[in-house]
């Protein structure tokens, strides 16, 4: 399969995905199919490029960042480092989106969290880490009576 086709198809499956985090009720079977088909399948991608083609760029690795920008002027590995983005910014979509529903918060609080986090991961991650923080530390409200007067 031509990379670009392979982008092409990584992108629209994550896409995809984002829509139902934002728009969709979360059920079992669409929070799985997320994790285990589209992030897995991913994943899959991601591993297969890397060690079909990582090691074959002369020069290329992670000890600088010239021989970074070596390793991204190969096509395919500049498709598994954006693979690797989609991969991992939608886990954190995920988990952000079943973190949010545990703890009650509004799906209207969580859409601009997780459209941040598609567009800017570690942004909308800090973003709801940082809400989650408030959310945990906002007085409980007191009952209108006592349980002990019923």
């Amino acid at each position: 399969m031509p990379f670009d086709l392979m982008f092409r198809v990584a992108n629209f499956a994550a896409l995809a995905c984002w829509i139902g985090l934002v728009f969709l009720p979360r059920s079992r079977l669409l929070r799985q199919a997320m994790h285990v088909v589209v992030v897995g399948g991913l994943c899959v991608l991601y591993a297969v490029l890397i060690n079909v083609y990582f090691f074959r760029v002369e020069g290329g690795g992670f000890s600088s960042l010239s021989a970074v920008q070596l390793l991204f002027q190969s096509p395919a590995v500049a498709l598994a480092g954006w693979v690797h983005y989609l991969a991992f910014d939608l886990l954190v979509g995920c988990w952000i989106a079943d973190r949010s529903d545990a703890i009650g918060l509004s799906r209207w609080v969580q859409a601009p969290i997780l459209v941040t986090t598609f567009m800017f991961g570690p942004i909308g991650l800090l973003i709801f880490v940082a809400m989650e923080r408030m959310h945990r530390l906002r007085p409980l409200p007191l009952p209108l009576t006592s349980p002990e007067l019923k």
